[in-house]
C-alpha cells in the first residue's frame, strides 16, 4: 500500500477491495504498530468465524450485526464497540447493511 505511514489518508482516495460475499474493505491509515480498516457489509453478509494474532477493536459506524466473540453472540448497532484479544475466535452476520471500523495492533500484513 502506497499510503503506509502517511499522516493523512483520505477515504475517497482509497479503492474498496472485495473481502467476501457482500463485504468490501478499505485499508485506511496504518503503520507497523496500528491499522484502521473500513468494512462495508450488505445485509446477510458474514464475517466467517476466525482468529488471528492481532488485537482488534471494532466500532459499528452504521447498521446492525450479530457478533460472536469467544462463543458468545450479541447484537450490536451504531455506536457500539467490541474488543477482540489476539487469537480469540470471532465472526459476525450483518443484520442491517452497515459499516465496521476495525483497528488492529499490530497492522495486518495479510491485508496488504
Amino acid at each position: 500500500m502506497a499510503h503506509k505511514d502517511d499522516q493523512w489518508v483520505f477515504g475517497a482516495d482509497i479503492a474498496a477491495q472485495p473481502a467476501g460475499d457482500g463485504v468490501t474493505r478499505k485499508i485506511l491509515a496504518y503503520c507497523d504498530q496500528l491499522m484502521c480498516v473500513e468494512n462495508t457489509f450488505e445485509t446477510g453478509a458474514e464475517g466467517a468465524l476466525h482468529s488471528h494474532p492481532h488485537t482488534q477493536i471494532t466500532y459499528v459506524a452504521e447498521g446492525r450485526f450479530a457478533f460472536t466473540i469467544d462463543g458468545v453472540t450479541r447484537e450490536v448497532a451504531k455506536g457500539d464497540s467490541l474488543c477482540k484479544q489476539d487469537s480469540v475466535p470471532h465472526g459476525c452476520v450483518c443484520l442491517e447493511a452497515g459499516i465496521l471500523l476495525d483497528f488492529f495492533t499490530p497492522m495486518r500484513k495479510d491485508f496488504l
